[in-house]
């Protein structure tokens, strides 16, 4: 038998990939290959030559043990966030915020500062196939999440050059690195394109795709979707490590010279992207890796806490914690377990440069899942009603343990925290919400100026008024133009111009 050109592989490179494969126990992927035509072949060839079985083995027997460890351990014990790694803005004197925002909007100015987006999800939930960045909440101005960020970075990077100095003044630039995945990579990219970068320049935003792991059946074995296709799914919002080490982000934040970047999750249309104040207290303290908190609402809210597991720093699940740990209240009356996880980070360069030496113990955790699969028997593609098989996935958060100097922030919900989650008409984290939370955080800033927004009591999610981040960050630079002064609706406020003509 020869090999047919056509395919990857040389014949005595075939018999190694599939002994490699049998012996790590997985050698059914091959079970259906002398069926398939030559070019579905080449398909299958070129998708296992790049799987890493051996690893992929490691990761699931970890996952299992630790499965099995969180079920038999009962004495697993959570304690509060110590004093000296916590710190809150409700709680800090204005004198305090304005230096840590002074040291944040100044490391900006030097190039420091860059921000990575975990933006791999699609819409499914809201009903769209695109990717959720790409989501428009039905603001008066029908901007998507991600021109809501990219209007937030060119503010940022205009106010940030005020620290710099006249005579050495160049372009501040916060350049933005895109967490992709499969499905979304093309789309994103393309959406950025059609929209001209949002006014960004194209190169200082930058698309990489996290990476992939098998499905598996419940004992391990890896999943054929179809005879010449594995079944594959993304690795979680942790795989944002590999994929900076494997895709030369990491080489390209060294190139330009980035100390620290803040990760976000894109679907928090509040979002205070690369956040000077968080930067500037992460940085006061020689944080590696930090993290922003909201206060839990209630002990029952469904969030994961940010505590010390087990005498480690992480991120303990809602189910995890019982009825009475969940209700525990220091001498002030808050809860004790109350730091709320949003998925918004801060890191060292340095810190994620560092990940690969502690990354083969990062735990993954089990998802079941329906997983479409090929009958081994019959070669007939299965469309399963119950759990067929599980995803693995690794968390952002699961590498906290590894913080040689870990912080963290607590912030104002209502000024920091709105995710879409759910979709629309659902009544919490939906479009509807999010669309209410920005206009009312837009008519605070208003007010907080002296203004006035005349909308006579109406409920906000109906209220046509918006102030684009272009003109505002975050309530700054607004005095001089509304104090004493009334914008009657509906009103769009883009630019500065827009503002001094509506309040009158």
């Amino acid at each position: 038998m020869t090999i047919s050109s056509i395919l990857p592989i040389n014949e005595s490179e075939l018999s190694a990939l599939k002994e490699r494969f049998e012996t790590n126990g997985q050698g059914h992927v091959f079970k259906f290959y002398e069926d398939l035509e030559e070019e579905q072949k080449a398909v299958l060839l070129k998708q296992l030559m790049e799987l890493d079985v051996e690893r992929v083995n490691q990761i699931y027997q970890k996952a299992i043990e630790g499965a099995e460890a969180g079920v038999l351990n009962q004495d697993t014990t959570f304690e509060p966030l110590p004093e000296d790694v916590f710190a809150s803005v409700l709680k800090s004197s204005p004198e305090q915020i304005r230096a840590w925002e002074t040291i944040g909007l100044s490391q900006i100015a030097q190039g420091k500062v860059a921000v990575i987006l975990m933006a791999g999800g699609q819409g499914t939930r809201l009903g769209s196939s695109a990717p959720k960045g790409c989501y428009d909440i039905n603001l008066p101005s029908k901007k998507s999440l991600f021109q809501l960020q990219a209007e937030r970075i060119l503010r940022l990077q205009d106010i940030a050059r005020q620290y710099q100095k006249p005579g050495e003044l160049k372009d501040c630039v916060i350049p933005w690195y895109i967490m992709t995945s499969g499905p979304t990579h093309g789309p994103t990219f393309d959406f950025f394109k059609q929209n001209n970068f949002f006014g960004l320049k194209e190169h200082n935003v930058i698309f990489f795709e996290q990476g992939t792991l098998p499905c598996l059946t419940m004992d391990g074995k890896i999943i054929l979707e179809a005879k010449d296709k594995v079944a594959m799914a993304p690795d979680g919002n942790g795989g944002i490590y590999a994929a900076v080490q494997n895709k030369g982000i990491i080489d390209s934040l060294k190139e330009r010279g980035i100390l620290y970047s803040h990760c976000y999750c894109v679907d928090n249309c509040l979002a205070r992207v690369a956040d000077p104040v968080f930067i500037g207290y992460s940085v006061s303290k020689g944080t590696d890796c930090g993290v922003k908190v909201v206060s839990k609402s209630a002990p029952e809210e469904p969030v994961g806490v940010v505590c010390v597991r087990d005498g480690k720093y992480g991120v303990v699940e809602y189910s995890e914690i019982s009825q009475e740990v969940s209700e525990k209240r220091q001498e002030d009356g808050s809860l004790q377990l109350r730091a709320a996880n949003i998925a918004n980070h801060f890191f060292s360069t340095e810190f994620l440069e560092r990940v690969p030496s502690f990354a083969s113990q990062l735990e993954y955790h089990i998802a079941k899942k329906k997983i479409k699969f090929v009958d081994n028997e019959t070669g007939e593609t299965v469309t399963p009603k119950s759990n067929s098989g599980m995803k693995l996935e690794c968390f952002v958060f699961d590498v906290f343990p590894y913080a040689q100097n870990f912080s963290v922030l607590e912030v104002d919900r209502k000024e920091e925290f709105s995710p879409l989650k759910n979709a629309p008409g659902s009544g919490v984290d939906c479009p509807e919400t999010s669309r209410k939370d920005i206009v009312a955080q837009h008519v605070r800033f208003i007010e907080a100026a002296g203004g006035k927004v005349a909308y006579d009591g109406q409920d906000l999610e109906n209220v046509e008024f918006e102030l684009s981040s272009w003109v505002s960050y975050a309530g700054e630079g607004l005095y001089e133009f509304v104090n004493g002064k009334t914008i009657s609706i509906p009103a769009i406020i883009e630019t500065k111009e827009d503002l001094i003509r509506l309040a009158v």
